[in-house]
């Protein structure tokens, strides 16, 4: 497991050189403006370098995406309550540490009802032949478009986003989470997720990427599943999946 800072700019408090206000350990509190002490940190996790993101508000966090290591992940978060596991979807590389995580945190997971099922093979061989450390339990909580989890004083709505798997969702962030949001597979910079594996659906992640042009203000920062955070400004003029 490795942690990766990025450069954001910044609406926290900054010291005197002006620099991000980044936490020990790797973790960034940057990607939109926020209030208070809300920080996001990254780490970049498993065999093809899943972004796990940890989001924490008012001395408890929600990590997303815990794609492998999640003993490790946990040991990171020290006395730190993880209130929500959250899965974007269901591929092994995105969910193969949970049950890990669940174990050492209690912690509540949640994930779309169908990408539930899929998550149970994380720790069998996939399509490619990889194997992401355990396979995930049943959810805790079921989640739907429309669903808002509560971090802090951070909020995160759900918006279903199906076409990479059925179950796709991303996180968009209200109250201090105000001006980001979690795309997992569904965007990334330049591109879009693939829609070859079992249970995509071109037509499908056409319609969800519509529909998050109209729902994801172009101020937003997206976090992806993969690769660098980026603007939905910057994606809206450049990326050929968004045209």
């Amino acid at each position: 497991m490795t942690c990766q800072d990025q450069d954001h700019e910044c609406c926290h408090d900054h010291d005197d050189s002006g620099d991000c206000c980044c936490g020990d350990g790797g973790g960034c509190c940057c990607g939109g403006c926020h209030e208070g002490s809300d920080e996001l940190s990254l780490y970049v996790v498993g065999p093809i370098e899943t972004n796990c993101y940890i989001y924490a508000s008012q001395g408890e966090c929600m990590v997303v995406d815990p794609g492998a290591s999640g003993a490790a992940i946990a040991d990171a978060l020290g006395e730190l309550p993880v209130r929500y596991i959250v899965a974007t979807h269901g591929h092994g590389d995105h969910v193969g540490g949970v049950k890990a995580l669940r174990d050492a945190t209690h912690a509540t997971y949640a994930i779309s009802a169908a990408d539930a099922e899929e998550a149970t093979h994380a720790g069998e061989p996939s399509e490619q032949g990889r194997r992401y450390d355990d396979n995930a339990p049943l959810p805790d909580l079921v989640l739907g478009d429309g669903s808002v989890l509560e971090i802090g004083t951070a909020t995160f709505t759900v918006v279903a986003t199906p076409g990479h798997t059925p179950g796709g969702i991303v996180l968009v962030g209200g109250g201090t989470a105000s001006g980001l949001a979690f795309v997992g597979d569904t965007l990334f910079a330049g591109s879009c997720g693939r829609t070859d594996l079992r249970g995509g659906d071109a037509d499908a992640l056409a319609a969800s990427l519509a529909h998050l042009k109209e729902v994801i203000e172009p101020s937003t920062v997206l976090f992806c599943g993969h690769g660098p955070y980026t603007p939905m400004s910057h994606e809206l003029e450049t990326n050929p999946c968004l045209r």
